[in-house]
């Protein structure tokens, strides 16, 4: 890393050898061992002269990710030499700092970048001036103060007016990206660089090249337009152009993006966006691995498929990391190598794993993670847009995203495919038992088809075939749960279905469900369906005002389900046939003298002179009341014994602090691991499942 970045200062810089120093100690005799991997004078003389350096380097392995105490090791390096600058680096990410010594520490900030050799100190300041990182909240009021803008200018709904904010963020990432790749130090996403422009409208000459650039995804019609008068998508651009977003932190963009989402909407799209507290705890719930694929059938803003990629990443890397280690260390003990045979394996080993990761190459573990493990829809095109952004502002893995009716299948996403399944499923509204499948809804491109086929092979065929023949019949008779043809059933209680059949035998499900799923007598049908499905590994029920912020006041709570593997499912189903003949067989006798009793009524009735019909209808009546009557009851007592055969314990758990109030602010979290346990909880109710998990007889009452 510290030589690749040396390569960067010199030819991208424009810094001389002479001017860089390597592994030099920060600090005086005496205090300790603080060595910078570089440090870079403004001058051959200064450093000759060891005079103060302007800028320090911190070089981190590629797959050793850059958090803050890296930044705080950075920052310290540079007090301790007084640098004006310090640089965080590895392949993955390099992050550039300005130091005011001037003030307390943390006395560093976040700028768009360092300067290079030959800038004047007016220049300098003028880059110190410029681009910016996002600070905590400034992110979500300055996305607010956009879209109030927006609102007041061009008259435009809350939902019209985050459409043209979002249009204008992604030419903002577009740019920066440009600048990145193409190493342009000009940023034209400026007032300056549109005014000098002299067509009509350069904002959108801007936005036709971003739709270039996404025209794969699908993410704009070909023929949409940002809009806004010229004034106001120039007053736009005058607040965001001081902002390098592309460098700003994911925790930061989401959370404020999140955030913004739910202040600016609250009930008309807010309520697509699950607080980030309990997404964390739902994925880590499920705990992903490597190579497993994930499904969001609702999937709003993304953030359930955001976290899985980013912590699996992050797996991926520190295996990485692990495997060069272990590699490096047995080179150490072999004291038959030379240096530089040694040196040579490992420079070959290292370029090797950076191969099997790098997440442009097709068939590398990162790129199959981006492009082959994830995968969600929306039916709202505006959730579906949002979720992509989200995806590309955090790494990708945009790709398997569609904008597309959850409960039909869709190029990835079919029965049998996925490991995991997290999802916060729209509540209240209904699908209609007259709400059909229609051709134009399902269409597809044939190469997009073919691409697919070559992708799933047969199960995807299949699955679109069985699809394309459903058209014309209603959405609920593709499923169980509705009561009969032609009616209607909650949307919630239909994605259960759809996640129980998108999973893999052994699959796992994360779901958000209002408490009456769980409570209600007239749902007991739906309680019985999943459990004759899956094991219920888990029920955490959540405060009434976890999603007041987003716009509902439904309590809830997350149902965490094991899809049975096929030899699970047919233990069950002898046991429910034994439970049930067992039963059966107790009411044998009884139910047989009864019978004979009640027929003996119907006889003696069809014998009587006059034929009596009242006579004959009331014991028929009878004879059937009671056969219903005894099913109901078999019914129900072979449920029982079932569940005495087939039993397992559950986990339960109450919260009460869950991350968030009922305003959308941080509040104390039980749920996870955090420097914000509420006073008296020991642990969080996921160090108490993973306790339960390894012996759950303690847990059980």
């Amino acid at each position: 890393m510290r030589q690749e970045y040396l390569c960067v200062l010199v030819n991208e810089y424009g810094f001389e050898l002479d001017q860089i120093g390597e592994e030099l100690s920060v600090t005086k005799r005496g205090a300790g061992q603080a060595r910078a991997d570089l440090l870079v004078w403004r001058t051959v003389v200064e450093k000759s002269e060891e005079k103060l350096p302007l800028i320090v380097v911190e070089c981190k392995a590629d797959n050793v990710s850059i958090d803050p105490a890296t930044y705080k090791q950075g920052a310290n390096y540079a007090q301790y030499c007084k640098a004006r600058f310090f640089v965080t680096h590895n392949n993955r990410q390099t992050r550039y700092w300005n130091v005011d010594h001037a003030r307390m520490m943390p006395n560093y900030d976040e700028i768009e970048n360092i300067p290079h050799a030959d800038d004047s100190d007016k220049e300098i300041e003028a880059l110190i001036a410029r681009l910016k990182v996002f600070k905590e909240n400034e992110f979500a009021d300055l996305l607010h103060e956009c879209h109030n803008v927006i609102r007041n200018r061009e008259a435009h709904d809350p939902t019209k007016a985050f459409d043209e904010t979002a249009k204008i963020l992604f030419i903002k990432v577009f740019v920066e990206r440009e600048m990145r790749e193409k190493k342009q130090r000009k940023n034209i996403f400026s007032v300056e660089v549109l005014d000098e422009q002299f067509g009509d409208d350069p904002l959108n000459d801007l936005f036709e090249k971003t739709k270039k650039h996404y025209a794969k995804d699908a993410l704009f019609a070909p023929d949409e337009k940002i809009n806004l008068k010229r004034e106001t998508g120039r007053a736009i651009v005058k607040l965001l152009e001081k902002y390098n977003l592309s460098d700003t932190s994911e925790d930061i963009k989401g959370i404020a993006f999140e955030r913004f989402l739910g202040r600016t909407f609250r009930g008309e799209i807010g309520q697509f966006f699950t607080p980030r507290s309990i997404v964390e705890f739902m994925i880590r719930m499920l705990d992903p691995k490597e190579g497993e694929v994930i499904c969001d059938p609702a999937a709003g803003s993304g953030g359930f498929l955001i976290r899985f990629f980013e912590i699996v990443r992050e797996q991926i890397l520190a295996d990485a990391d692990r495997e060069y280690i272990e590699f490096s260390e047995a080179l150490t003990k072999d004291a038959r190598l030379s240096e530089s045979r040694r040196a040579k394996l490992l420079t070959t080993k290292y370029a090797e794993i950076q191969a099997g990761i790098d997440q442009r190459t097709e068939g590398a573990r990162l790129w199959t993670l981006a492009n082959r493990c994830i995968y969600g829809t929306d039916k709202n095109d505006r959730m579906a847009r949002t979720s992509k952004m989200n995806m590309i502002m955090h790494g990708d893995g945009h790709g398997g995203v569609h904008h597309w009716n959850g409960f039909l299948n869709v190029n990835g996403i079919f029965e049998g495919r996925f490991d995991l399944i997290l999802t916060n499923p729209p509540f209240g509204a209904k699908v209609e038992g007259d709400e059909k499948i229609l051709e134009n809804e399902i269409h597809l491109d044939e190469d997009i088809e073919r691409h697919y086929e070559r992708q799933h092979g047969g199960a995807y065929k299949k699955a679109r075939a069985a699809l394309k023949a459903a058209v014309g019949r209603s959405i609920a008779s593709l499923f169980s749960l509705p009561k009969g043809e032609g009616s209607k059933i909650n949307t919630e209680v239909l994605f259960i279905e759809r996640c129980l059949d998108l999973l893999k035998p052994g699959g796992r499900l994360g779901i958000v469900l209002p408490e009456g799923v769980f409570s209600n007598p007239s749902l007991a049908y739906v309680r019985e369906f999943v459990e004759d499905r899956a094991f219920v590994d888990a029920v955490v029920s959540l405060p009434s005002e976890t999603f007041k912020a987003s716009g509902a006041s439904v309590k809830c709570s997350l149902l965490f389900l094991r899809k049975f593997t096929e030899g699970e499912a047919t233990s069950f189903e002898r046991e429910r046939k034994r439970a049930y003949d067992d039963t059966s067989d107790k009411y044998a006798n009884e139910m047989s003298a009864e019978r004979l009793r009640l027929q003996a009524s119907i006889d003696a009735a069809t014998r009587r002179k006059p034929r009596d019909a009242n006579a004959i209808r009331v014991a028929k009546k009878s004879l059937t009341d009671y056969e219903r009557t005894m099913l109901s009851k078999i019914t129900d007592e072979s449920r029982a014994l079932l569940k005495q055969r087939f039993d397992y314990p559950v986990f339960m758990y109450e919260a009460a602090k869950v991350g968030i109030n009922s305003t959308g602010e941080s509040d104390d979290n039980e749920l996870i691991p955090n420097d914000r346990l509420p006073t008296g909880v020991v642990k969080s109710a996921l160090e108490v499942f993973q306790d339960y998990r390894k012996d759950p007889v303690p847990f059980l009452v």
